[in-house]
Parts: structure tokens; sequence; C-alpha cells
């Protein structure tokens, strides 16, 4: 367990123009129909006076009358340890760069028992709960939290799991293919298929896919399943139409597995088709190398502040973060903000998180619905020989 808080920092999870001079959070300036938790000059450079090693506070946190109590549940130690590392660090980030009196951030390693860190963490007196990162870990402490009227603001994606006290941060795969899917509607595609991959993950985007198309007034003429074997690739590809009757087809997987099935569908009929993503192809700029996803689109949210983020996370601490980095971040903004409005030592106003209007962040406008998953703005994105290209912007907030 390890302690931050607004002047004594403990380092400990992380777009092409300037910051804007945006408000301090306590004004709650709204920009764009959002209120902005991004505080003023947040991020421009490296940190130097504040200490980067962890501050141990054996036994139990100290009485702090003054600042809000808020436990991060990440791995520390373990298979996931960097993830979790990255995602920490970003939170002591968030803290120094917003100079908030109000928030003590306190690390709770889930690698060691999930269930335990959240008792211990609710034990010593936090009313709020950033984390756990996966989604079986948030099953295991919504019971424990909700028990004690503890929030949780999980960085899962997992929607099965929202709702009652649980919100989701977590980037959503099926958002983001009825973002893509409607861009695509709107170019004049109306006949869609879909190789998704068996698993969680591919029922999800299959759901996107089909909710996407029929949002948008289009049909989906196949959806192929597959593992990621060659052979089971091959044959997905194969069970597609051959008659060239679908303007675009989603490729539900990494950008790995994306490269293998864009040059078998080019090789089986369908070359004509317009190559369709998901998010997780923002963070494999290496796409840009690879001839068969030449144009193919995909949404995500923006990294134009990302990018200011991630330089002054590799300054500060000599290597580059996970991007759900990123997510640390806006969680750490997100609670400073409400806490402007929150009384020390009540329990966590999470009907603060239902706004309409939305929060701006790091990556871009969001907003959690009543059923506790996060919507996001999205851009949408097309691969080029040397680079990805916004070819439609995210929204700048969400409107009335």
């Amino acid at each position: 367990m390890a302690e931050t808080g607004g002047e004594r920092q403990a380092g400990i999870w992380s777009a092409s123009r300037k910051f804007m001079r945006l408000a301090a959070l306590t004004g709650a300036l709204l920009i764009a129909g959002c209120q902005s938790i991004i505080p003023k000059g947040a991020p421009t450079g490296p940190e130097t006076t504040q200490p980067t090693g962890p501050v141990p506070i054996e036994p139990g946190l100290p009485t702090d009358a003054t600042r809000h109590r808020v436990a991060l549940l990440v791995p520390m130690t373990g298979t996931n340890a960097s993830v979790g590392r990255s995602i920490a660090n970003a939170t002591t980030l968030a803290l120094l760069d917003t100079k908030t009196e109000k928030v003590r951030i306190t690390t709770y390693d889930t690698n060691v028992g999930v269930t335990a860190a959240a008792q211990k963490a609710i034990a010593e007196g936090n009313k709020l709960i950033l984390g756990p990162l996966l989604a079986e870990n948030v099953r295991s402490i919504a019971p424990v939290a909700r028990k004690a009227g503890v929030t949780v603001i999980s960085f899962s994606n997992d929607v099965s799991i929202a709702g009652d006290g649980v919100f989701l941060l977590g980037y959503n795969p099926a958002e983001s293919i009825e973002r893509v899917v409607g861009y695509a509607k709107s170019k004049g595609m109306t006949r869609f298929a879909g190789l998704v991959p068996r698993g969680t993950y591919g029922e999800r985007a299959a759901t996107g896919l089909l909710r996407g198309v029929e949002a948008a007034g289009g049909t989906v003429v196949s959806m192929q399943t597959f593992d990621r074997s060659t052979g089971s690739i091959t044959a997905a590809i194969k069970k597609l139409p051959q008659d060239a009757s679908y303007d675009a087809v989603l490729i539900a997987d990494s950008g790995r597995v994306a490269i293998q099935a864009a040059s078998l569908l080019r090789a089986n009929g369908g070359d004509k088709a317009r190559i369709l993503g998901t998010e997780l192809w923002n963070t494999e700029s290496s796409l840009a190398s690879a001839p068969t996803l030449r144009g193919a689109w995909f949404a995500s949210v923006s990294d134009t502040y990302y990018r200011q983020l991630a330089a002054k996370y590799r300054a500060r601490y000599g290597e580059a973060p996970f991007r759900l980095a990123a997510l640390g971040y806006d969680a750490v903004l997100l609670t400073v903000r409400i806490a402007a409005d929150w009384k020390v030592g009540t329990p966590f106003p999470a009907r603060k998180l239902i706004d309409p209007d939305g929060f701006a962040g790091i990556d871009g406008a969001f907003r959690f619905g009543k059923d506790g998953i996060a919507e996001r703005a999205l851009e949408v994105q097309q691969i080029n020989a040397e680079a990805f290209a916004v070819i439609d912007a995210a929204p700048k907030g969400f409107g009335k």
C-alpha cells in the first residue's frame, strides 16, 4: 500500500496543438458543453520538485480531516504489474497537475488479493475506489463496496458488471464499432460483413456491429467467427459472400490478426470492400506499414492530449506509459472536479457522475449513462502509408 496526496506525492497509471488554457478544476468551466476536468497547463512538462518513490503508511492511514481518502486498486506485483504501475504513476501526475489539497490517493495491490485489498481500503476510510482493472476483480469487490456504500469507478470495459454503484471508465469496443459503422454509412456504405474472434471480445464486437448497422439503416450480410489460427481465419473468410456483395467488412481483432486477415481477404475476393477496425488499432502505429490495411478505418478516443501526457510521463519516469494510463489520469481529474462540492468524510456523491453534458479529459469528452457505462466522443482515423490520419474529428461535447 502506498499513499499520495496534494503536497506529499508518491510516484505510483496513464494530443497536435497545444493544450488550451483551461480554468482550474474548482472553477467548473464549461467547454463545448462539457465540464472540463483538465487542469490549467496540464500536462506540459516534467515536475522536478516532488518525490517519486512510494511513501509507506504503516500501520494504516494517518488521520486526515481535510482531504478525501480515495483508493486506487491496481496490480502492483505479478503479471500485470507494469500496467498497474503505469496507471498509478499517471494518477500521481494528475495530482501534481491539479495541485489539489482535497484528495489523498492510496494504492492497494490487487495481485495479493483483490477482495482483501478492497476490504482494507474501506476499513481505512476510503470513500471511493478507482479500479480495479479486470472485470473478474470488479465482480469480486462490488458486493463489498456496495455494502459499505462506496462507489467504484473501474478501468474495465465489461458492460455486464456496470450499475448499482459500479461505473466503467474503460474503452467500449461496441461503441467504437458503432461509431465507424455510422461514418461508413454516411459515405454511402449500406452492406456490411464481420469477422469476429470467438470469446467475450468477439461477442461484444458482434453486438456493436449489429447495433451500429441497424442504427445506421444498413444490413449485415454475413458475420463469421474464428479463432486466431490461419486455418480458422481462412475458413471464416471463405464463408463470406464471394460476389462482393458487401461494402465494408469489420475485422474485430488486434492489428496482428487484422494484417493476416486482410491479406487473406484480399486474396479471396474481398479486395473492393472497405476494411473497418476497432479501438484496439489506436495503439498500433505499425499498421501504417501494412499495404493490405491501407485505407482502412477505425474509431477511437483522440490522442491529441494523450501524446503530451505520454511525453510528460516519459520525462518523469524514464519509460513510455501504457495507453490505459490515461484512464488513471482522468479518473483522478474527475475525482478532484467532484471533490469541489464533496464534503470530507461523507459518501462520494455518485449522482454527480450522471451529467448529460459530460466531462472533458485527456481522452476527450465522456459522460456516464444511468447504467454506469462511459459514453465517449470518438474520432475516425484512416490508415495511410506513413501514419494514421483523422478523417472525422471527435465531437467536442454532447450538446443538450
